[in-house]
């Protein structure tokens, strides 16, 4: 990645703040650890577990359960590191069996609900038993250890016991989101040289049929690697049988036993492999391990969202990103939590959809993106008012920043004005986050915060040299953390260059700046900085403050060459309900931009769209904006969703 700018502009200013309650934050995990250490302020103690890290990461890991101990704590030799060095362990060990000793038997793991309103109750032992029965049957297929397993299944309970049975027998999942392509789906297949596919016949998403096993037989012409597949009956359609490799779910299920050994594997050993397409190339796998993600997900889940025994946890992605495989499969598990896991769209059959499951099930805590925010948010306000929203007492955000009016109305309009929002920073990279506040911290709208325990973060120039505070360059961090991922599949070199980028520190992409109090304000990352009159102006904020106009719901900016200025501002923007197109509105935005960040930042053009090319995770597109805005090559898509 080339490094164009030694910093960029900061713009924006963001004022609020907002104090976490004193009665209820000495009731959090985190508040009793900081006294558990004897100290004082959380200042304290983040001082403390970054001079300390080893003894902060290996005091969390003694909590969990291990075949073996550890030699070693760490073992760094940059770019690569080794956490837990010697020690053997299972991730689902810990994830289920260790609580079938234990009254955590008998609650409930997952209430799920379909989108067409079918609903099932999991308890710990249920999953227990048919992730038991999955694992004995891929056994009998001749499923082992180090072996490569790709999921593609859409949100059902299958998906989840599909990725721990995997897991149990110390195979290799890659879990590939149910939407993608046969194309997709055929270069993941074949980079993972997986000896397995399990998938389904199809699904319904926005009420209409997904086909999925003729993808499926699509990707696999020609492939020389899968023995079998797996497939799940969802929707009941019909589907094309290869006699002799494709396999009922059912009947894999009914040759398993109801206990399965769970294989002790080396901490280091490969967990999953989830593939992310960067802005140009082929997808790439990344490594995660059983030992040091087990960690860093078993330790953020506990701290950042605070479980308690009574919590019902709703994280709303799809473990075919690495947020669901953190915080909807292995961090609540691991912790003894109740989920909630949704299969279908956030507005079918109404924009009500997900205010009704938070009802309905009393969810407490409630995890999801700045973009599903912003697209409720343009259906009104009467959609969550119509719900009793009362039992959510903690709130959060993933997958990008968060502009700070979404911020507030998510606050206000979900949150009833008091409950507390983690805004969580992190990566398929980072394996858990990396940046965020916990129960405890006072919050700013659209910050981050400051770095998670252990986790020592900067903002530097291209030389790596930190920039003055308020002043936006490449957010970096310096030390690895257990959770990190290991390596590339088959691509060390890709890999290493997260760490010689800037030489000695951890780099993905990403621009930022940290205010007086030293918290961390995301820009965006550093491909969609905006070069105007010599100005580095950071896309986000610039979108940020055009969704703070009352007509605008979402907003992306790009820049477009110009022939004095180097580059000009154009956004794309998507209004509100009761806001219909005009010269008088754009004019408005205009004045809008002029009067929040000053006039270098007023776009040069403005264009009303109906939508924006996403992501399926959320993230917005803008490279492929502006690939169509320039002519310009797309590049990979297989990320974009349809």
């Amino acid at each position: 990645m080339a490094l164009e700018f030694e910093h960029t502009d900061r713009l924006l200013q963001e004022t609020r703040t907002y104090p976490p309650d004193a009665a209820v934050s000495q009731k959090t995990n985190i508040a009793a650890y900081m006294r558990h250490k004897g100290f004082s302020t959380w200042d304290e103690l983040y001082r403390w577990s970054v001079a300390h890290p080893e003894e902060f990461w290996s005091e969390m890991a003694r909590e969990l359960q291990w075949f073996k101990p550890w030699e070693r704590i760490r073992q760094w030799e940059p770019p690569y590191v080794k956490w837990f060095v010697g020690a053997q362990c299972n991730i689902v060990q810990n994830a289920l069996d260790r609580h079938m000793t234990t009254a955590l038997r008998n609650k409930v793991a997952f209430y799920w609900e379909g989108e067409d309103g079918s609903r099932r109750t999991i308890s710990y032992r249920d999953l227990y038993r048919e992730v038991n029965r999955a694992a004995s049957g891929l056994a009998r297929l001749g499923i082992r250890k180090g072996d490569r397993v790709i999921i593609y299944l859409p949100r059902i309970p299958e998906q989840i016991v599909a990725m721990l049975a995997v897991a149990r027998l110390g195979a290799v999942h890659s879990v590939v989101y149910s939407a993608f392509s046969a194309q997709a789906l055929r270069d993941r297949v074949e980079d993972a040289q997986a000896r397995a596919v399990i998938a389904c016949d199809g699904y319904y998403y926005q009420g209409k049929l997904v086909e999925r096993k003729a993808v499926v037989d699509q990707a696999l012409e020609g492939n020389s690697t899968v023995e079998h597949v797996i497939v799940v009956r969802r929707a009941g359609n019909d589907i094309p049988w290869h006699e002799g490799r494709d396999v009922e779910w059912t009947d894999l299920l009914a040759r398993g036993e109801d206990f399965h050994p769970v294989e002790p594997v080396d901490a280091e050993d490969m967990l999953f492999t989830l593939y992310t397409s960067g802005t140009t190339g082929k997808p790439k796998g990344v490594v995660h391990t059983h030992g040091g993600y087990m960690v860093g997900t078993y330790t953020t889940t506990r701290f950042i969202f605070d479980i308690q025994p009574e919590d019902v946890f709703w994280c709303t992605a799809d473990p075919g990103w690495i947020t669901g495989h953190s915080y909807i499969v292995y961090g609540p598990l691991l912790n003894g939590a109740t989920g909630v896991f949704y299969e279908g769209a956030p507005t079918y059959p109404d924009p009500g959809r997900f205010w009704s499951i938070v009802a309905r099930y009393g969810v407490t805590i409630f995890y999801t993106a700045p973009t599903a925010i912003r697209g409720l948010m343009r259906h009104g306000d009467e959609w969550p008012a119509k719900y009793d929203l009362s039992s959510l007492r903690l709130l959060g955000t993933v997958g990008e920043p968060i502009n700070p009016e979404a911020w507030i109305w998510y606050r206000e309009k979900i949150g009833r004005g008091q409950v507390p929002i983690m805004d969580t920073w992190w990566q398929t990279e980072t394996g858990s986050i990396l940046i965020s506040p916990t129960p405890i911290t006072p919050l700013k709208p659209g910050s981050a915060t400051r770095p998670f325990l252990g986790i020592e973060a900067d903002v530097v120039d291209r030389s790596g040299k930190p920039v003055a505070r308020n002043q936006g360059g490449y957010l970096v961090i310096r030390q690895p953390w257990p959770s990190m991922m290991r390596t590339i599949f088959r691509d060390p070199q890709r890999y290493e260059a997260y760490w010689n980028t800037i030489p000695g520190v951890y780099f993905a992409g990403d621009a930022a700046h940290v205010d007086d109090d030293g918290y961390f304000w995301i820009q965006g990352r550093v491909d969609d900085v905006i070069n105007v009159s010599g100005y580095r102006l950071g896309s986000m904020e610039i979108e940020s403050a055009l969704v703070g106009h009352p007509a605008v719901a979402e907003a992306a900016v790009i820049g477009k060459p110009h022939p004095l200025k180097g580059e000009a501002v154009k956004a794309f923007v998507i209004l509100r309900k009761g806001y219909a197109e005009s010269e008088q509105l754009i004019g408005d935005l205009r004045a809008f931009i002029r009067e929040t960040m000053g006039p270098i930042a007023v776009p040069d053009e403005i264009q009303v769209v109906d939508s924006l090319p996403k992501t399926r995770s959320g993230k917005i597109m803008r490279r492929l904006l502006k690939a169509q805005e320039l002519g310009l090559p797309v590049g990979d898509v297989s990320t974009l969703e349809e």
